[in-house]
């Protein structure tokens, strides 16, 4: 687990995120039984998973002195964190065309089927299935911003945390359109493109912000909660590139897809920027150009990267980034810099 909090932390937390959805089910009644099944399929979104951003956020409030007084404000804080994560997660299925996620119909999938029950074609019943993904996924944001906006704190630290929520949004937004670019284009991004799309998609919502909110909360002053951002940025950054290990390299039950699925679409990460450095550059392109074709020409294009040194550049890349982390947390005091190196420490350990 990235972030260890207590069971009664924990249990805040869940009892948070579980009133929230509960409030927006009971104000949509009455508003038909599509909006019925909307709400049902937002819940089904926000279930389960290790929920380690709102769990970074109540760690970080107990390793600044964040006390019970102020344990339900830090609560609610962190299953914003959770709905964003949610709300994020809804919309790339969209933009990633996927109707399924960890073997289950997503949003879109859910209501694609209830579409073609309903006696749509199965064009039109795509269309119904993205179409109510977004609105799903528009219900949660505005949900992660009204419990932010709401929480009982102080009008300065509202207006902290409600900056570090916009600062996540915006950056994770710009990270997401870039990397649809990178993907669409015809060109070959540059290695410090893709490498700061991987940051900005992940690190500023999954644990800059996360960390820093925790801090703001307990009453940290600035310094320190822009420290504990700082590692935030690093930590996340290399939890991004282990995701890229781990589209590449990883199980299906480790990447919630088949197993290799950024080979099979030809996706441009900083595994295949540091890959176009090498020697072996020519074998690993010409196996990614047929790795769609199924689990044979998968395992191929994966020796070639393994062959060519690519996979333990970014391996080396990841350790430099949390060595970063570490150091980095060496300004905070005892708990939040082993809050640190916990999280760094389960980040390596992801590592296919």
């Amino acid at each position: 687990m990235i972030a260890r909090i207590s069971a009664v932390d924990r249990a805040a937390v869940d009892d948070a995120i579980d009133a929230s959805l509960a409030r927006l089910q009971k104000r949509g009644a009455g508003l038909g039984d599509a909006f019925d099944d909307l709400a049902a399929s937002m819940v089904r979104a926000a279930s389960g998973g290790k929920r380690f951003r709102p769990a970074l956020v109540l760690a970080a409030f107990r390793a600044c002195g964040g006390t019970d007084g102020r344990r339900d404000a830090a609560a609610s804080v962190a299953a914003a964190f959770e709905l964003l994560h949610t709300a994020f997660v809804i919309h790339d299925d969209v933009i990633d065309h996927d109707t399924m996620r960890r073997g289950v119909p997503n949003v879109a999938g859910e209501f694609r089927r209830r579409a073609l029950g309903h006696g749509a074609t199965p064009s039109a019943a795509t269309g119904v299935g993205e179409a109510a993904a977004i609105l799903a996924g528009d219900v949660l944001l505005y949900e992660a911003t009204r419990l932010v906006a709401a929480v009982d704190l102080p009008a300065d630290l509202r207006s902290r945390l409600l900056d570090l929520l916009d600062d996540a949004v915006l950056v994770s937004a710009a990270g997401e359109l870039a990397d649809v670019e990178h993907a669409a284009a015809d060109a070959e991004a540059e290695d410090d493109s893709l490498i700061a799309t991987a940051h900005d998609k992940t690190a500023v919502y999954s644990f800059a912000a996360p960390l820093a909110a925790g801090a703001v909360i307990a009453g940290a002053d600035e310094t320190d909660a822009a420290a504990l951002a700082a590692c935030g940025t690093h930590l996340g950054l290399a939890f991004q590139l282990v995701d890229d290990l781990i589209g590449a390299f990883g199980t299906s039950a480790q990447a919630g897809r088949d197993a290799g699925v950024d080979l099979r679409e030809a996706k441009q990460t900083p595994l295949i920027a540091l890959a176009r450095r090498t020697e072996g550059w020519h074998a690993v392109r010409d196996t990614l150009a047929v790795a769609h074709t199924g689990p044979i020409a998968v395992l191929d294009a994966q020796r070639a990267l393994d062959k060519s040194g690519a996979r333990a550049a970014l391996v080396a890349l990841i350790d430099s980034t949390l060595d970063a982390a570490r150091t980095r947390a060496q300004e905070l005091g005892v708990a939040a810099s082993a809050l640190v190196d916990h999280a760094a420490d389960a980040i390596r350990e992801r590592i296919p």
